[in-house]
């Protein structure tokens, strides 16, 4: 049938496309006409529920890490510098709150403020601490708050062919170094990375084989080591001959993938253990065209979902090249360092994570919004935590202080929204903090 067009009313059809045209951009900058100076537009939590929503939905945890830390004085010292490591805003975490506590030492502890480390993205806490006498002791209290976006690289490929050199972006180039500590040149430990890369040039396979020889290598050997304190060094290849703790397997699963020209590094994170400790060490390398990719060492798995971990600290090369004596093991070194004194006359307390220095990471709560709502926390948590760090620590007064104190209260209660499982909650109590800090005059 042949189809034929009406051409006896172009004055209507005319009018009808005008008006669509003008209905479209009225909608379209009518968002503009009554936006406001905030942030995010605000008036109770009911303002999220217009969010546009989606049909997938995105975990979210909120993930703290809490550090007793104690430090003694050997000798008398005057005021000095504690450097600790805070979680940074990286790939699926972003830091939300430092939380100090009140049986701290607190008539010690002078000053503190969270700095950006000069190894991106890593962050610290920089305590002042005030003079001790010999034998003096002073304990720090405090949680970290994290808002985590849970991925468990599902969406990794099932092959990625394991890259050239030159493929690689530049600023991954810098992982593929050999040091003491990660010995990519020993004969040792290329035969072994021979025997798990086998003939296949698959990344995603070679790690899998990696992964499960971390957790299976030596592992009699390393219980029996670990009950009587003989670990010794957590290099490579020491731990390739004898065992190693997860900071060993971290350091030789390193040299596993940079023997083959993939970027890997070490990472320093508090865990879902269920049990205070010191440190947990594990370990990334990078995809090419996806990014890096967790491993766990100690349940020799990859890729390993970001829920479980709370990463305080991207460990460069110079770390490795920088490393200590454990604090409770007498033998064992190796360790990247997550803390800082710059005095010799104080030291760390550490006895066995029962009693002393201790930390352990808890789940505090897991909501699945949809994946608009979840990307639009993440976003506003991390612009709220720019300020909130540029402003902690800074001597306010008057009207600047008081917009301070009223933007770490509604931190806090954004927090305990969440935990009552209330995303839009969250939001709001975020987005009024944020008000807060704007309302601050440097």
């Amino acid at each position: 049938m042949k189809i034929t067009t009406t051409r006896n009313r172009p004055f209507s059809n005319k009018l009808i496309a005008a008006s669509i045209f003008f209905l479209f951009l009225l909608l379209t900058i009518s968002p503009l006409v009554s936006s406001q100076t905030s942030f995010f537009e605000e008036s109770s939590p009911k303002t999220y529920t217009n969010i546009p929503m989606s049909t997938d939905t995105q975990e979210l945890d909120l993930l703290r890490v809490e550090h007793y830390l104690y430090i003694n004085a050997s000798a008398d010292v005057g005021t000095f510098h504690i450097r600790f490591s805070f979680p940074p805003d990286y790939e699926y975490q972003v830091p939300l709150l430092l939380e100090m506590y009140n049986d701290s030492t607190t008539s010690k502890i002078l000053h503190y403020q969270i700095e950006n480390d000069t190894y991106e993205p890593n962050k610290i806490i920089n305590f002042t601490i005030g003079s001790m006498k010999k034998d003096d002791s002073v304990l720090l209290h405090f949680s970290c708050w994290v808002l985590v976006k849970n991925h468990d690289f599902s969406d990794l490929p099932v092959y990625v062919k394991i890259p050239k050199t030159y493929q690689l972006p530049d600023e991954t180039k810098i992982w593929l170094v050999s040091n003491s500590m990660v010995q990519i040149h020993s004969l040792l430990l290329r035969d072994k990375a021979r025997e798990l890369h086998c003939l296949s040039d698959n990344l995603i396979r070679y790690a899998r084989r990696i992964a499960p020889f971390l957790r299976y290598h030596h592992y009699f050997l390393f219980a029996f080591e670990l009950h009587a304190g003989l670990l010794l060094s957590q290099d490579a290849r020491t731990t390739l001959l004898l065992s190693g703790e997860n900071v060993g397997r971290a350091h030789m699963a390193c040299a596993f993938f940079r023997i083959y020209h993939i970027p890997a590094r070490v990472l320093l994170v508090n865990n879902d253990q269920g049990f205070w400790t010191q440190m947990h060490y594990m370990a990334e390398y990078y995809c090419l065209g996806y990014g890096w990719v967790l491993v766990e060492t100690t349940f020799g798995k990859s890729p390993y979902a970001t829920k479980h971990q709370v990463v305080n600290r991207v460990c460069y090369p110079q770390d490795e090249e920088n490393t200590k004596d454990d604090y409770i093991f007498r033998f064992m070194k190796g360790e990247e360092r997550w803390l800082w004194i710059d005095t010799n006359s104080v030291s760390p307390y550490y006895v066995d994570c029962k009693k002393g220095s201790k930390a352990q990471m808890f789940s505090e709560a897991v909501v699945s919004p949809d994946q608009l709502t979840a990307d639009f926390a993440f976003v506003l948590t991390e612009r709220m935590f720019r300020e909130y760090q540029s402003y902690l620590g800074v001597h306010l007064t008057g009207e600047n202080l008081h917009h301070f104190q009223n933007a770490t209260m509604y931190q806090k209660d954004a927090i305990i929204t969440l935990k009552g499982n209330n995303t839009e909650g969250y939001i709001f109590f975020l987005n009024r903090a944020y008000d807060e800090y704007k309302e601050i005059s440097p």
